[in-house]
């Protein structure tokens, strides 16, 4: 049996921009988990999520290609990697074969509320890694990021598959998304496999080494949001105010900019302005757009923060989900934490995950 692992994420800074090709975006990878499981089968194959349901969907094929027993399924990402990585063996050369697959999440809490920690990246590369071990394809890092990322697109349609970054290289990122309309023309021309190989304008993959006392804190609002409906929502109010979005990009861009070079410096103290700067960003995107980022409890979480002397702003598409905190470890947290629970807010016990830990 095959057993692999792909992290969950969190948004530092760069939130919305970062959908934009070449706008910078900071992500840690943190350490929990989606498990993917995988052995052989011979005339049928079975996909199973404690996620969505106790009982395994069966699957066969036709012509080819993978179908399963039942018509309506919540399976998407796991079947569009699956769908990916199987037509990138084919064109390697390898003969296809049934298998078991179950999938492990533990980026939910125990009553399958979502955190925000990108659990359908996780997934989709933990489902490509999988596949690259049981079919021998020895992906390096990047290719099992462009499969993933080809897999994710076929699905959501938007976002910047930055967490599909820190799923598969761990640690903290510099992040900058690639050209999508690039890629999604040639991707109805090329083989993937030539696609694969092939360099996709702007991505930027960086990794980045925190400064040495700089500590992540993070808090969960008890309030799920919907990244791909907030990201729609802030590309359909944009029409009406452009230059005031691209105003955002430009401040946005400088703004992580900086903030990469304060990583670089070790300079926690910049990257706390960096943070308290890109949250004022965000807020001004929510005057462009109306889309609420930073909900009532967000900005609880954040003032508390605050006050307590760290840096705080929402993480990823804001609307609920989490918060995270950049503190100095010099500065004692059990106050703040005392004073997110007794505003509602939890504390999540997460770190961050570096590869081969």
């Amino acid at each position: 049996m095959i057993e692999v692992s792909a992290p969950g994420k969190l948004y530092i800074a760069g939130e919305y921009a970062v959908v934009e090709p070449g706008h910078p975006a900071i992500i840690v990878a943190i350490d929990q988990f989606i498990t993917v499981t995988i052995e052989a089968a011979k005339k049928s194959g079975s996909i199973q999520s404690a996620q969505y349901s106790d009982m395994p969907i069966r699957w066969t094929r036709r012509k080819g290609e993978l179908v399963l027993d039942i018509r309506d399924n919540p399976f998407h990402y796991i079947l569009a990697a699956i769908h990916f990585t199987e037509k990138y063996a084919l064109e390697k050369g390898k003969q296809l074969a049934f298998f078991d697959l179950k999938v492990i999440s533990e980026l939910d809490n125990s009553n399958g509320r979502k955190y925000g920690l990108g659990s359908s990246g996780a997934v989709t590369v933990s489902t490509v890694k999988a596949l690259d071990a049981f079919y021998d394809l020895q992906l390096s890092n990047l290719e099992l990021f462009k499969l993933a990322t080809l897999a994710h697109l076929n699905v959501q349609g938007n976002g910047s598959c930055g967490d599909i970054a820190a799923s598969v290289y761990g640690g903290w990122l510099a992040f900058s998304t690639f050209d999508h309309d690039w890629v999604l023309e040639r991707l109805k021309q090329q083989k993937i496999t030539d696609l694969i190989a092939s360099d996709w304008p702007c991505l930027r993959i960086e990794p980045l080494e925190a400064p040495e006392d700089l500590r992540l804190l993070i808090g969960w609002t008890g309030s799920p949001a919907s990244t791909s409906d907030l990201v729609d929502q802030v590309h359909q109010s944009r029409e009406e105010k452009e230059n005031a979005y691209q105003q955002f990009l430009k401040d946005s861009n400088a703004c992580v900019t900086a903030m990469i070079e304060n990583f670089q410096q070790g300079d926690i103290e910049a990257v706390q302005e960096k943070i308290r700067e890109n949250r004022r960003l965000l807020a001004q995107l929510t005057t462009i757009s109306n889309v609420v980022i930073e909900t009532e409890e967000l900005k609880k979480l954040c003032d508390l923060a605050e006050k307590y002397h760290g840096a705080a702003k929402s993480s990823g598409a804001g609307g609920g989900d989490c918060g995270i905190v950049i503190v100095d470890k010099k500065a004692g947290i059990l106050p703040l934490m005392s004073a997110w629970e007794k505003a509602g807010i939890t504390p999540l016990p997460l770190h961050v995950y570096h590869l081969g830990e």
